[in-house]
């Protein structure tokens, strides 16, 4: 499991080599990511047969989207469940990635929450990956998209700020040894306050997307039971603080929810909100999880939200819902794979 070995310590699994072996080795690992130990051509045969490569298997993959979404269900030694979500543009390729197996937020429309929390993904895990998603690429490709990824998000399984520290580890990799840009990759929260005031003191500078989902107390503490420990005034307080400490525009994430937060008046207080931290606001429709009763809304009411912000003087995409048909919303190919309490 090389992921799982920091990359300075890599020589460490082979005391009698060369120097130049480990670097070798970081170079597969890192900068030009291979899916298979026996494409590291100039590795010796003898080392290369006795590497593990992943820290977890591929249960299940699932291509949509005529081949520009690809959906990983991987599972971890200990059966901890891990998704990835590769998805393509015509300009851009975005890796979606888990930071935890499961996730103890408890949002009521995500498959990943209705599930519970299993633990924290190792740094390496996270890692792997995007070694695997930019394997994949450069051996498969994904259509007409860019044969790399340009875009890393943190917005699949977990709550990326609750496991700050192995996130944190993951984005210094990510940055100083595998090339990325801190203004290419995204962190999304559902707002945990203090981590977001934590994460403006690194010193690289990555996008912050806050999943707001709704703009008043009392409907956000229904959908996003945080919301009970970090009101939504101290949401908007740190995140107004991040972008001040750091520069970078915050983004708020809307999951648009049937006859829920998809109403004139959750739009209204919604642009209040975007004006003030000069947010972009990304609107996807619901990508139903079979655990749930909640629906997306009709396309006329999701265009209707849309033209009451833009008329309100937010800037507002709504995005694609990609991958339905592959269960490609976080959790989604877990809740098909395995029954509750899995």
């Amino acid at each position: 499991m090389l992921y799982l070995t920091p990359p300075e310590d890599l020589a460490s699994l082979w005391p009698d080599e060369p120097e130049y072996r480990a670097d070798q080795l970081r170079g597969w690992l890192y900068e030009t990511p291979v899916l298979r130990t026996e494409d590291m051509t100039n590795l010796p045969v003898e080392l290369r047969s006795a590497l593990e490569l992943w820290p977890f298997t591929v249960e299940t993959e699932q291509v949509g989207d005529s081949g520009r979404t690809v959906k990983w269900l991987m599972r971890a030694p200990d059966g901890a469940s891990i998704e990835a979500v590769l998805m393509g543009y015509p300009r851009r390729t975005t890796l979606c990635i888990s930071s935890q197996a499961g996730c103890a937020m408890a949002c009521t429309f995500c498959a990943t929450g209705q599930f519970g929390f299993e633990r924290h993904l190792q740094a390496g895990e996270i890692v792997a990956q995007v070694a695997y998603a930019a394997a994949y690429l450069r051996l498969t490709g994904l259509g007409k998209s860019p044969e790399r990824i340009t875009n890393l998000v943190f917005m699949g399984m977990g709550e990326p700020l609750a496991n700050y520290a192995s996130v944190r580890t993951a984005i210094d990799r990510f940055t100083g040894v595998m090339g990325l840009s801190a203004r290419s990759i995204t962190v999304s929260t559902v707002g945990v306050a203090p981590a977001i005031r934590r994460l403006a003191s690194e010193a690289w500078r990555v996008n912050l997307a806050v999943s707001l989902h709704a703009a008043d107390d009392e409907l956000r503490t229904r959908l996003v039971p945080l919301n009970r420990q970090y009101p939504l005034d101290e949401v908007i307080a740190a995140t107004e603080y991040f972008v001040a400490e750091t520069g970078r525009r915050a983004s708020i994430e809307w999951t648009l929810i049937a006859d829920t937060n998809d109403t004139p008046e959750q739009a209204d207080k919604l642009a209040v909100i975007a004006r003030r931290l000069r947010a972009h606001i990304n609107v996807i429709a619901l990508n139903p999880t079979p655990l749930t009763a909640d629906r997306p809304p009709t396309a006329a009411n999701a265009r209707a939200f849309i033209d009451r912000l833009t008329r309100a003087g937010a800037n507002v995409t709504l995005r694609d819902t990609r991958g339905q048909g592959i269960d490609a919303a976080c959790g989604q190919l877990r809740a098909r794979k395995l029954p509750v309490g899995s």
